[in-house]
C-alpha cells in the first residue's frame, strides 16, 4: 500500500463514519415516527441561521467557535497521550483543575492589570491540568498501574474536591451564592468587547484563538521535535525505544503532563472565556469526553481535529433546533455516538476500502497492520 492510498484512507474513514453516522442516525429519527429530513433541517437551521429572519446569524457562527475551543484543547491532550500509546480518560477531571485554578487565580490578584492577570491565571489553569494528570502518569512509569483506571478514579476525586474547595476554602467575597463564584473581573477575562459586537452578543473570546495557536504548536512538537519523536516511539514499541536509549517511563510522565496541561487549557477557556466564573458541578465536564471524540474523528491530526471541534459544536448547538420539528434533542447525541462508534470500528471501514478499491495484497497489509500489539499489549495486557 502506497503512501498515497494510505492519505486518501486514512482522510476517507472519518468522512465516512460522520456520514453513516447521520444515516443511521435518520433511521433512528424514522424509528421514532419522527421526519429526519425536517430534523435535520431544523439543526442547520439553528446552527446557522436567524430563527425570524432566516439569515446566516453571527451570534450563533460565534457560540459555534465558543463550543469549539474547549474542545480542541481536551482533543489535543488526547492525542498527545494516545501518541504515546495511553488512554487518557481524566481529561474531564484535568480541564476541572485548569478551570478552578484560573478563576481562583483571577480573585486572588484583585485588581492587577489584564497584562499580568491573564497570563497569570492561563499559566496556573495550565499547571494545575498538569499536576492533575502527572500523577497517573507517574504511577503509570513507576508502578505499571493502568491509567484508564487510575485518571477514571482521578476525575471523581477533582471533581468533589473542587465543590470542598468552593464551598469551603475558598474565600466567601469570591462568592455570589454557595457553589457559585462572582463574575469575575474585565482584568481576567478573555472576552473582549470588540469580538462580541462583531458576533452580533456572542460569548466568542480569545480562547478559540488560543487554541488554534496551540494547533499548529502541537502539530510542530510532535511531528518536528525529538520530543515528539520519542512520544511517538514510545507509543509504537516502548521496548525498542528503551534499546535505542530512550527513557520510556520519562517519556511517559511528560506526555501525561503535555495532554493533562493541554486539557486544563480547555478548563482556563471555559473558565474565562465561555462563562466568566466558576459554579459547581454535579458530574465530571463533557468537554472531557467529547474532546475524546473529536480526538478519534479527527484521527489525532491538528486539522482533524479542528474539523471535528466544529462538527460536534454545530451538532450540539443544532441539537436544541430539532426540538422544533419534535424531535428530543437527545437524537443528536445518538448522531455523535453513532459517529464514534464508526471511528472505534475503523479497521472494519479500511478493510472494506482496501477490499473494493485495492488488491488482495493491500487487504492483507490493513488486515496485519491492525493486528500488530498495541503498546498495552506489549506491556503485559494491561489497558
Amino acid at each position: 500500500m502506497n503512501k498515497r492510498q494510505e492519505t486518501l484512507r486514512t482522510i476517507l474513514v472519518p468522512i465516512i463514519a460522520v456520514i453513516l453516522g447521520f444515516i443511521i442516525g435518520g433511521i433512528f429519527m424514522a424509528a421514532f415516527g419522527h421526519n429526519p429530513i425536517e430534523g435535520y433541517r431544523k439543526m442547520l437551521e439553528a446552527a446557522f441561521l436567524n430563527p425570524r429572519t432566516k439569515a446566516i446569524n453571527p451570534k450563533n457562527i460565534g457560540e459555534i467557535f465558543v463550543t469549539a475551543g474547549p474542545l480542541i484543547f481536551t482533543a489535543l491532550g488526547f492525542s498527545v497521550a494516545n501518541s504515546a500509546g495511553f488512554f487518557n480518560i481524566g481529561l474531564s477531571g484535568q480541564a476541572l483543575c485548569g478551570w478552578v485554578g484560573s478563576i481562583w487565580t483571577v480573585f486572588l490578584m484583585g485588581d492587577a492589570p489584564k497584562i499580568v492577570v491573564l497570563p497569570v491565571a492561563i499559566i496556573v489553569g495550565m499547571l494545575c491540568g498538569a499536576i492533575a494528570a502527572a500523577i497517573p502518569g507517574m504511577l503509570r512509569a513507576f508502578f505499571g498501574t493502568s491509567e484508564v483506571i487510575v485518571t477514571i478514579m482521578m476525575n471523581y476525586i477533582l471533581l468533589y474536591t473542587s465543590t470542598h474547595l468552593v464551598n469551603n476554602v475558598m474565600s466567601e467575597s469570591y462568592m455570589s451564592n454557595k457553589g457559585v463564584t462572582k463574575i469575575i473581573g474585565n482584568n481576567g477575562s478573555l472576552r473582549m468587547n470588540f469580538l462580541t459586537q462583531l458576533t452580533g452578543g456572542s460569548r466568542l473570546n480569545l480562547g478559540i484563538f488560543l487554541a488554534l495557536i496551540f494547533l499548529v504548536l502541537v502539530w510542530f512538537l510532535m511531528k518536528k521535535t525529538t520530543l515528539g519523536f520519542e512520544i511517538r516511539s514510545v507509543g509504537l514499541n516502548p521496548f525498542a525505544s528503551e534499546y535505542a536509549g530512550m527513557s520510556s517511563k520519562r517519556t511517559i510522565i511528560v506526555s501525561m503532563v503535555i495532554s493533562g496541561a493541554l486539557a486544563g487549557l480547555g478548563g482556563v477557556v471555559y473558565g474565562l472565556g465561555t462563562f466568566g466564573n466558576f459554579f459547581v458541578q454535579s458530574t465530571s465536564l463533557s468537554i472531557g469526553f467529547d474532546g475524546m471524540a473529536v480526538s478519534l474523528l479527527g484521527n489525532g491530526s491538528s486539522i482533524g481535529i479542528l474539523l471535528s471541534a466544529i462538527l460536534f459544536s454545530i451538532l450540539k448547538l443544532g441539537g436544541n433546533g430539532m426540538q422544533l420539528a419534535g424531535i428530543p434533542s437527545e437524537l443528536a447525541d445518538v448522531d455523535i455516538a453513532i459517529i464514534i462508534f464508526f471511528v472505534a470500528i475503523s479497521f472494519v471501514i479500511k478493510y472494506l476500502l482496501a477490499k473494493v478499491f485495492g488488491s488482495k495484497k493491500q487487504v492483507a497489509q490493513v488486515k496485519e497492520i491492525e493486528e500488530k500489539p498495541t503498546n498495552q499489549d506489549q506491556q503485559g495486557g494491561k489497558i
